[in-house]
């Protein structure tokens, strides 16, 4: 009997170890979820909706315990943004080189926090835009799994110009502000 109560003991224990163990990585979101959750309302438009950001914000759960600064929704469908894992290869902000750069514009929402803006009653300024989208991709399949920013502009070598021209090209770097 005392044998018998010993390895159900221990089987309990064991099981409850197990449930420790893997019941955080049950809740926790993957990057790819997050990315989808933060970037993507495909099929829609904040076009003529000045309080799209603070509704999405809000619903997308990104101002629970303090207010996200910036924030981008692209309204493409998801194909076309996992699309972008395949195109031009560039280096990310952060330096790591997994980033690519859309060949297309996507139609897009840039949120801003407001200077206004102060928790919990977080306030964005909605802007629509046509633009390249950076995004960083990982996994297997190859998947976005951060927003990396948008360009008006693809990235591109500036072209070579002959000498007499090269105070243009200098003037052009020192006032490049996208």
């Amino acid at each position: 009997m005392a044998l018998k109560s010993l390895v159900l003991l221990s089987v309990l224990v064991l099981v409850l170890l197990l449930l420790v163990l893997v019941q955080p990585s049950l809740g926790k979101e993957s990057a790819a979820a997050k990315f989808r959750r933060q970037h993507m309302d495909a099929g829609s438009s904040s076009s003529g909706n000045s309080n799209y950001c603070n509704q999405m914000m809000k619903r997308r759960r990104m101002t629970h315990g303090r207010c996200k600064p910036v924030n981008t929704f692209v309204h493409e469908s998801l194909d076309n943004v996992k699309a972008v894992c395949s195109q031009k290869n560039i280096t990310c902000k952060n330096g790591q080189p997994n980033c690519y750069q859309s060949n297309s514009t996507m139609n897009i929402t840039d949120c801003r926090e407001t200077g206004s803006s102060k928790y919990p009653n977080c306030a964005y300024k909605t802007s629509q835009k046509q633009k390249y989208i950076t995004v960083a991709c990982e996994g297997n399949p190859y998947v976005p799994v951060h927003f990396d920013g948008s360009v008006f502009l693809p990235a591109t070598p500036l072209p070579s110009l002959p000498a007499p021209h090269k105070h243009r090209l200098l003037w052009l770097e020192g006032n490049n502000s996208s």
